[in-house]
């Protein structure tokens, strides 16, 4: 089994992709760019040279990912979603070659729509970063992180709902515990 991509789909040599992966209208694929099995890019999706994306992403439509991001498996990028990787922009002044601080998004974590994400801050596992969020500083796993700057307003589940006070998913029946040195949350017991 081999990769699907639309007929206007750029993919430029050196570009590794997974199985079953599907590729949609006008997206763009740099060179070295990795990208897992099972993955679903919606339309103008534009992956950076060098970006690794894991097994089963969605990246939805005009989502922008670029150089020195790292997607684990099972992460969700909303429309128009975009990792800012130049910290000090400027069209007068080109730098060449950048060398890009890595963001890495962690398992299962979720990025809104428009939400913004500033180069070199983590997102942790099954987090969730709402829709027009700009991401300024580490995102703990599991956290809920909303508004410009994005603050944490609670925690959510592995599927995706927000725990209650005693960390409880009323949902599934997840619980979950408080990690060390304030890294979020990791489940303990299935109800």
């Amino acid at each position: 089994m081999a990769y699907t991509k639309h007929e206007t789909a750029i993919i430029e040599d050196g570009a590794s992709i997974g199985d079953g992966t599907r590729i949609g209208p006008f997206c763009t694929i740099q060179k070295d760019a990795v990208i897992g099995g099972g993955c679903t890019f919606g339309q103008n999706v534009h992956i950076g040279d060098c970006v690794k994306i894991g097994n089963h992403c969605k990246v939805q439509n005009n989502a922008s990912i670029f150089e020195g991001v790292v997607l684990e498996d099972y992460v969700f990028c909303g429309p128009a979603c975009c990792f800012a990787n130049d910290a000090t922009p400027r069209s007068k002044y080109p730098k060449g070659d950048l060398s890009c601080e890595r963001t890495i998004v962690r398992e299962g974590a979720s990025i809104g729509a428009n939400a913004t994400i500033i180069m070199g801050n983590p997102i942790g596992r099954y987090a969730m970063v709402g829709a027009g969020a700009v991401v300024t500083r580490r995102v703990p796993a599991h956290a809920l992180m909303i508004g410009i700057p994005a603050r944490q307003t609670g925690w959510v589940c592995e599927c995706g709902m927000q725990l209650n006070k005693a960390l409880l998913c009323e949902t599934c029946g997840r619980q979950y515990e408080y990690l060390p040195d304030d890294e979020g949350l990791r489940k303990t017991r299935m109800k």
